[in-house]
């Protein structure tokens, strides 16, 4: 019986970082095991990564970052509710419970994307093929209507749904982990209406969540996008998104987005990530599963007979017993 088809995007988040997460970056892309990475244009490195990534000519998109280090926008030049006393981002969980608490304006957080698609430009000469949010800010409420606005004014037709199919289910994962991770994908769901409404695109399914740094392996990847695809009609043709942190680890003080590197970034968890993506198992596992990699643009050139990336299998996504 034929394998439903996918095609499976690889994205390598915050290109930017420092010179060494870039490094195993841009190994992992000359290697064939990443087809995409998210630039961080408030990172330490965001200057030499765009020249990297216009010298091996990878598609590169725009983390966008609302949660960590310093703004590149106005915000800058005075206060903000985007920001500490310190001047810097309120941080993952800072943030997320200032919009909670209706503390952030959003006519700042308009400010800042558009100050960071800006900056985007400025680096690398074009507009980003794909923006996605750092830590998923993204898809916030009230958060996700004013980046769908933003996209739309600069011309951006890609983003990220991180919207992983039984995440709620992976045991594996560390309590405070799952916790957030579940809250990211109800985030996301909740995201689906203004991000359609703005003429957003997406891949059919995110997988990611469930194998983020030490958590990443060959059967783990294959086991997410396997969940990704029940209930698929066979035959059927399926574009999906591994998200991934590859990298050598960070030595402080060099990296970060203005306050040095965190630990995630200094651990032994990139490095895994990296080695676990380049390793030929993953790819001779995605070749067995019927995976195509291929880049983000790729997926404009759909073959006769595919739905929009987003549009088509959206409902099968949506289940709330898959939250």
């Amino acid at each position: 019986m034929a394998r439903p088809r996918v095609r499976l995007v690889i994205t390598a988040d915050d290109f930017g970082y420092c010179p060494r997460r870039d490094e195993g970056i841009v190994e992992a892309f000359l290697a064939g095991a990443v087809t995409s990475a998210s630039l961080l244009v408030n990172g330490a490195a965001a200057e030499s990564a765009a020249e990297l990534a216009r010298r091996h000519q990878i598609p590169t998109g725009l983390h966008a970052n609302l949660s960590e280090g310093r703004p590149v926008g106005p915000a800058r030049r005075g206060t903000s509710s985007l920001l500490s006393p310190e001047g810097f981002f309120l941080g993952k969980m800072g943030f997320r419970e200032a919009v909670a608490a209706g503390d952030v304006a959003l006519s700042q957080v308009r400010e800042e994307l558009e100050a960071q698609l800006s900056r985007f430009q400025e680096l690398l000469g074009r507009n980003p093929t794909h923006v996605d949010g750092h830590q998923h800010v993204h898809v916030l409420p009230g958060v996700c209507q004013v980046f769908a606005e933003a996209l739309q004014a600069h011309g951006v037709r890609f983003t990220r749904l991180p919207l992983e199919r039984g995440i709620g289910g992976c045991t594996w994962l560390e309590a405070p982990a799952r916790a957030f991770a579940c809250a990211v994908a109800h985030d996301a769901s909740a995201a689906v209406g203004p991000f359609s409404r703005r003429g957003l695109r997406w891949t059919d399914a995110f997988v990611g969540l469930s194998t983020c740094g030490r958590h990443m392996s060959v059967h783990r990847v294959s086991g997410a996008l396997a969940r990704a695809l029940e209930g698929t009609p066979t035959g059927h043709s399926l574009t999906a998104e591994l998200m991934a942190h590859p990298g050598y680890p960070s030595v402080p003080p060099a990296g970060g987005c203005g306050e040095g590197p965190d630990a995630f970034s200094c651990s032994w968890e990139r490095l895994h990530e990296l080695h676990v993506l380049t390793e030929p198992t993953l790819r001779a596992r995605l070749a067995q599963d019927g995976v195509q990699l291929c880049a983000l643009h790729d997926l404009d050139s759909k073959r006769p007979g595919e739905g929009v990336p987003g549009e088509a299998t959206l409902e099968t996504f949506l289940e709330p017993s898959q939250l």
